[in-house]
C-alpha cells in the first residue's frame, strides 16, 4: 500500500471540476475527505451511470474519481457547517477547492480568512482563469477554456470554424497541476514553516500543455493551423490520422531532420510494394521543405506524395501497418477503440485494471488503475468511492462531536 502521504489529511472540495487532484493525493496514501453538500455533489448527476439508471450512487464519474477517499456531507452555507469546516481545516494539511472566485470568501472560508487559525494549511484554489485579472469572474465550459488557451485552433476543418475537443480535459490539466503544486508547497512547508495559497488557472494549465505551439507568434515562426485529421504549417499540410482497412492509424509523415528519416523509410517500404516510384523513394526528405520554399520543388508534389501514402495505408490493416512500423522504425501506431483499450494486453500485463464492489451493483466494477508505478510504495485501491455522507459519523467523531450533536446537525440539514 502506498504510504507516501499517509501522515497527511486533504480536504477535497474540488469534486465538481477537478476531482483528479484529490484522487492523485489519495492514491499516494493521503487521508482525502471529499466534502459534499447534503444530498451529494452536483458531480454525481453527470452521466454516465451504471446500468444507465440515473442515481447519484451509480455515477461512474464519481466512482472513478472518488476512489481512495472518505466522504462527508456538510452545508457550507450554514453557520454550523462553516464552523465544522473550520475545525476540519485545522486538522488538515491541504485544502483543494474549485469554487467560483469569491464563493469561499462569502462563506468566510477563503485562504485569508482561515490563515489566522490554519497557518500550516496549504490552500489550493483551482479556477477557470485564476483568482484575479479581468477574466477572473468569467463563466466557463471546457469549450471556452480550450478556446481561451489556444488548442482549439487545431480542432476542425480547414477554412471552417473550430469545433470542440471531443473529450473534456481542460480541468484535468488544471487538476494535475494542482496536485503537483500541493506537493511542492508541502515540501516548502518543511523549510519555511508555514502553508501558503496555491492559485491554479485552468487556462494557463491548458496553454502550457500546448508546448511549443504557443511560442510560434512570439518568435515569428509559422503558426500551426487546423485541417481535419491533421495540421497545416505555413504552405505545408499533413495528416495525422489516416484511414486503414479496419479503422485508423496515427502516422507522422513530414520532412526535415527530425521526421524526414522516418518518412524516407516509409517510402522505401512503399517502393518495395511497387506503389511509388524510385524517384519518390530517393527524394531529399531532409531538405524538402527548403526545396519547396526555394522554388526548386512545386508544393503540388507534396500534396501528391500525401495521396500516395494515403492510398498505401488504405489497403492495409492496422495490425500489418503497426507490425511493419516496429520492424522498420516508422512513426505509425493504431488508433484504438474504447473496447480495444479495455481489452489491451499491455494494460493487463501491467495489472492496470482493478475490480471493486459497489453497493447497488451486482458485479465487481472494472476501473482504471494506478496512474504511476512506484516500486517501494505501490498505489493500491484502499477503498471504493464513498456513498453520500458515508463517513459522516466517523469523521465528526474524530472532531469530538457527540452522537447527540451529530443527530442535531442531521435534523437541521447541516450534514
Amino acid at each position: 500500500m502506498s504510504a507516501m502521504l499517509s501522515p497527511y489529511r486533504v480536504l477535497d472540495l474540488a469534486h465538481a471540476r477537478a476531482p483528479l487532484a484529490g484522487m492523485m493525493l489519495a492514491d499516494l496514501g493521503a487521508d482525502v475527505i471529499a466534502v459534499e453538500p447534503p444530498g451529494g455533489s452536483p458531480a454525481r448527476a453527470r452521466p454516465p451511470f451504471a446500468g444507465d439508471v440515473e442515481d447519484p450512487e451509480r455515477n461512474l464519474y464519481w466512482w472513478a474519481y472518488g476512489r481512495n477517499k472518505r466522504g462527508i456531507t456538510l452545508d457550507l452555507d450554514s453557520r454550523d457547517g462553516q464552523a465544522i469546516f473550520r475545525r476540519l481545516a485545522q486538522s488538515a494539511d491541504i485544502l483543494i477547492e474549485d469554487e467560483c472566485p469569491g464563493a469561499m470568501a462569502a462563506r468566510g472560508l477563503a485562504y485569508e480568512q482561515l490563515r489566522p487559525t490554519c497557518a500550516d494549511l496549504i490552500y489550493v484554489s483551482v479556477s477557470a482563469f485564476g483568482r484575479d485579472g479581468p477574466k477572473a469572474g468569467y463563466e466557463e465550459t471546457d469549450l471556452i477554456l480550450m478556446a481561451a488557451a489556444g488548442p482549439l485552433i487545431l480542432a476542425g476543418d480547414a477554412g471552417q470554424p473550430p469545433v470542440r475537443v471531443s473529450v473534456p480535459q481542460a480541468w484535468n490539466h488544471a487538476a494535475g497541476e494542482a496536485a503537483a503544486a500541493a506537493m511542492v508547497a508541502l515540501h516548502a512547508r518543511k523549510r519555511i514553516g508555514r502553508g501558503q495559497h496555491v492559485d491554479i488557472s485552468a487556462q494557463q494549465s491548458v496553454a502550457a500543455a500546448s508546448m511549443s505551439t504557443i511560442l510560434s507568434h512570439a518568435i515569428g515562426a509559422n503558426e500551426t493551423s487546423r485541417i481535419a485529421g491533421g495540421m497545416s504549417v505555413g504552405p505545408f499540410r499533413t495528416r495525422l490520422i489516416w484511414p486503414a482497412v479496419d479503422g485508423h492509424i496515427s502516422l507522422t509523415f513530414l520532412f526535415g531532420a527530425g521526421i524526414g528519416p522516418f518518412s524516407q523509410r516509409l517510402m522505401a517500404w512503399i517502393h518495395e510494394c511497387s506503389e511509388c516510384s524510385q524517384e519518390d523513394r530517393d527524394l531529399d526528405w531532409i531538405g524538402m521543405g527548403a526545396l519547396i520554399l526555394g522554388g526548386q520543388m512545386d508544393i503540388s508534389e507534396w500534396d501528391r506524395l500525401l495521396d500516395v501514402v494515403g492510398g498505401f495505408i488504405r489497403k492495409r490493416t492496422r495490425e500489418e501497418l503497426f507490425g511493419e512500423a516496429r520492424k522498420r522504425g516508422l512513426l505509425i501506431v493504431p488508433v484504438t477503440t474504447v473496447d480495444e483499450v479495455s481489452g489491451s494486453e499491455q494494460f493487463a500485463a501491467r495489472d492496470f485494471w482493478r475490480y471493486h464492489d459497489h453497493e447497488g451493483w451486482n458485479a465487481p466494477v472494472k476501473l482504471p488503475g494506478p496512474y504511476v508505478r512506484i516500486s517501494n510504495s505501490p498505489i493500491e485501491y484502499r477503498r471504493r468511492a464513498p456513498r453520500i455522507g458515508e463517513h459522516n459519523g466517523e469523521i465528526l467523531a474524530e472532531l469530538g462531536l457527540s452522537d447527540a450533536e451529530r443527530q442535531r446537525l442531521a435534523e437541521a440539514g447541516v450534514i
